[in-house]
């Protein structure tokens, strides 16, 4: 997955050996990037997320949470899943209001108006910030 302009986020974030191990299945539909610079975290996603691989994503969400820092953010980045199920966003949201209580700002990016129209329609708005890119999500205030 290609970071783009924001390569200074060159730093990997070390995942569990067993979050490592689902990702890496040959039947993961799940992959994942995650990267630091400072107190931000990016997670690039790709593949899908979808009640099969739920666990995966939360301990996805919870592990780089953990490596983020006040002032943060978390940028999630969800452009390149081609699917994301209800309970996608419901992880989102839970990690959402778990890393505002420690300081720390999740972001939503999606070039996708679906995803914002989801978001918006589950009542997820105020938790989750969507913006169209991570360039934009690290200079939001």
């Amino acid at each position: 997955m290609n970071l783009g302009p924001s390569e200074s986020f060159s730093i990997p974030v070390p995942l569990s050996d067993r979050l490592s191990l689902e990702l890496g299945e040959p039947d993961s539909t799940l992959r994942a990037t995650t990267v630091r610079s400072g107190s931000a975290v990016v997670i690039r996603a790709g593949g899908e997320v979808d009640a099969a691989n739920e666990h995966t994503w939360r301990g996805l969400l919870r592990e780089a949470s953990a490596v983020a820092v006040r002032p943060g953010p978390l940028i999630v980045d969800v452009t390149g899943l081609d699917f994301m199920g209800a309970c996608a966003f419901a992880v989102l949201a839970d990690e959402a209001e778990r890393s505002r209580r420690r300081g720390v700002t999740l972001r939503l990016v999606s070039s996708n108006p679906g995803v914002a129209r989801i978001v918006e329609a589950c009542a997820f708005g105020h938790v989750l910030p969507v913006h169209p890119t991570t360039e934009s999500a690290l200079a939001a205030a």
